[in-house]
């Protein structure tokens, strides 16, 4: 890498679009811009409204372009991992070059072989992950090339994503006049700042705290081993507020940031704020004790779910804890109430650079840092998937299959009727996959 680096990051998230403009001068991120929108088209992570999306997506970048005094042309964009599915895959070449040293035409054609396992037909390739390359049986090799060898194999791990999620991003992006660097799974961004290299690891879980939905991560052997999705955020708090105090939204999101704590006890019921209520002419006064109970409920809700699903795997036995992080994470007294419900330490992250210590941050500025530190590897593998997907992009035969109006009006009723048949018995040959792949945690 140069001296001098500019990176911009696009997280389009339920509650609120970041674009984060950073400079790696000699190494050291500097961040010189940040611009932040209110999403609107966006249901639970999911782009609902490509047009209104795109609106959100304009007015955020303006702001950064504003604040960083700088024209931004091309973005690293985060996708969520909503039915993300993680699987092994292995390719295998014969060396072409006459001389037997491997080039990086060789680890484009690995890359291919690995890349042949069959993909169901609403599902696309997010990115390929390689663990190592192995020539002629000698294993463990990082990076192949210079080597001499006759035969290079490489082990990898494939993350693939609903063609309609992957496919809406790249189209909110594009109308929005932007050139796609790169394409990250945002949960890979987010633990890229959020652990330490030791925590990547030894095995630690990400928990990222949305407005519409909350994502749980595990890292391992510094790869990505499982995700789960919880469709509950910090917005389902907001409403709980809402509906048990008869208030309005707007009333419910002020009240939770200005009053809200996660652990009732630890609250006074002689403390009280007034509320303005739906059909009540004067404000009514609501002890804090009440309010925290509402909130309390929700949050134990959602970690009880990942909790369930994270022993399905036996992730909470990794040593590395539970981090939190995401917008919803910012609320008083969330960590103690999670260590309550996981039984294991919990922390959270805040990014420490200057104008971003908030957590609704996270992923933004994960996207550039994992851009920045991209080895020469997976920089081969970056320019290769964005190839592949240009060209996807370009064919005819996504159109057909998914007609532009459908995607525009509901992406989330095209992708149920394209798959519903099917997902049953998806989900037990993933679930299956997963133990499976999962089981080998501490080996």
């Amino acid at each position: 890498m140069g001296n001098t680096e500019m990176y911009v990051s696009l997280d389009i998230g339920t509650t609120s679009i970041k674009v984060v403009v950073a400079e790696y001068i000699n190494g050291e991120m500097n961040i010189i811009g940040v611009g932040n929108e209110k999403s609107e088209g966006l249901n639970r992570g999911i782009i609902v409204d490509i047009d209104k999306t795109v609106q959100s997506i304009n007015k955020a970048i303006k702001q950064a372009e504003q604040k960083a005094n700088v024209d931004i042309h091309n973005v690293i964009v985060g996708v969520p991992s909503n039915s993300v599915e993680i699987e092994s895959c292995h390719g295998m070449i014969a060396v072409a070059g006459e001389n037997r040293e491997i080039t990086e035409e060789d680890v484009q054609n690995v890359l291919a072989a690995a890349m042949v396992k069959s993909v169901p037909p609403e599902r696309e390739i997010l990115t390929i992950l390689p663990e190592e390359f192995i020539v002629d049986g000698f294993d463990g090799i990082k990076d192949p090339r210079g080597m001499i060898g006759v035969r290079l194999e490489m082990h990898a791990v494939m993350l693939t994503g609903p063609k309609t999620i992957i496919h809406n991003t790249k189209r909110c992006v594009e109308k929005a006049g932007l050139q796609i660097q790169n394409i990250v799974m945002q949960p890979l961004a987010a633990s890229s700042v959020a652990m330490s290299s030791g925590e990547r690891d030894f095995g630690t879980i990400l928990v990222d705290m949305g407005g519409g939905q909350t994502t749980a991560s595990v890292m391992h052997d510094h790869q990505l081993k499982y995700t789960y999705v919880d469709q509950e955020g910090g917005d389902y708090v907001t409403k709980d507020i809402s509906v048990v105090l008869n208030t309005t939204i707007e009333n419910a999101e002020r009240i939770k940031r200005d009053y809200g704590y996660a652990i009732p006890e630890e609250t006074s019921q002689e403390e009280k704020f007034p509320v303005e209520v739906i059909g009540k002419s004067q404000p009514v006064k609501v002890d804090e004790r009440y309010l925290s109970e509402i909130i309390e409920a929700r949050l134990v809700q959602i970690f009880e779910k990942i909790k369930n699903e994270l022993d399905k795997v036996g992730a909470r036995e990794l040593p590395g804890g539970v981090i939190l992080t995401g917008g919803a994470a910012a609320l008083p007294g969330i960590v103690e109430l999670a260590e309550d419900v996981f039984e294991i330490p919990v922390k959270l992250y805040i990014p420490n650079q200057m104008g971003m210590r908030y957590p609704t941050f996270t992923t933004g500025i994960g996207l550039i840092q994992n851009e920045a530190n991209l080895d020469e590897i997976h920089q081969i593998v970056k320019k290769y998937q964005l190839g592949i997907m240009n060209k996807e992009n370009s064919s005819s035969n996504f159109k057909s299959e998914y007609p532009s109006e459908y995607n525009e009006v509901s992406p989330l009723e095209v992708e149920k009727e394209k798959t519903v048949r099917k997902e049953k018995k998806k989900e037990e040959k993933w679930g299956n996959k997963a133990k499976s792949f999962i089981s080998n945690f501490f080996d």
